[in-house]
């Protein structure tokens, strides 16, 4: 039996290749002889891996013809789709379109938590808020980025809606790497700090309403910062 997680590692390894050109589409990936010594991996492993990509349309799979690269339009993956769009292309764009797709998700999530919560998730929001707090003293970034990212799984999470995190499962893998990007701006952290805390403050108060104000502040408030000190435009 192939290994699952080794198997998926390298179906990303491959999609960020393609992602970068390297094949381009309608070009092939080596063959499963060559990805297998490249990754020392069974054959059996690597053919995992490409059924992956073939799942989300990124290749197609014949005999005679190997794995060839389909065009980016045709692929139907949400993280294969989201990854092409982050990694080329317009910057800006992808961006914002990542936080409208966070707005979209994440205020009913925030909605929904003030109206689940218990006083675990609570405690855990206060530790994440605390640990961004410290990071950004100390200014480190990794720590800031995984306590930022923790405060948003714990909504997610305390929703109680199994679907919720599912769904956004893809897109935080994604904005891992756009997190780093604004979280180097220490304005940017600042801002973060004032606008995470004004959630929690929403979600311990149970009103799902405020909860969604506020957690629609925040998605505005990331856009705001992406644009200015970002990619330093003005409204």
């Amino acid at each position: 039996m192939p290994r699952p997680l080794l198997a998926d590692e390298i179906a990303r390894t491959l999609l960020d290749r393609i992602v970068d050109g390297k094949p381009p589409p309608g070009g092939k990936l080596p063959s499963e002889n060559e990805l297998g010594q490249e990754f020392e991996v069974s054959r059996l492993t690597v053919r995992e891996a490409i059924r992956t990509l073939q799942a989300q349309h990124v290749v197609d799979v014949s005999r005679g013809r190997g794995s060839v690269v389909r065009p980016l339009e045709e692929w139907t993956g949400l993280e294969a789709v989201l990854r092409a769009t982050v990694r080329g292309g317009d910057d800006l764009t992808a961006s914002l379109q990542l936080v409208q797709v966070r707005r979209m998700i994440e205020t009913g999530a925030a909605a929904l938590a003030a109206e689940h919560r218990d006083e675990d998730d609570l405690a855990k929001m206060e530790t994440s808020l605390q640990g961004m707090c410290d990071a950004h003293e100390r200014e480190d970034l990794e720590s800031f980025v995984e306590h930022d990212i923790r405060f948003h799984d714990v909504i997610l999470s305390a929703t109680g809606n199994v679907f919720v995190a599912v769904l956004f499962d893809p897109l935080s893998r994604v904005m891992r790497e756009k997190r780093r990007q604004t979280s180097a701006v220490s304005t940017i952290q600042r801002n973060a700090i004032e606008e995470h805390r004004k959630v929690l403050d929403a979600i311990r108060s149970g009103d799902a309403e405020a909860a969604r104000l506020a957690m629609e502040s925040h998605m505005a408030q990331t856009a705001r910062d992406l644009r200015h000190h970002v990619f330093g435009l003005s409204d």
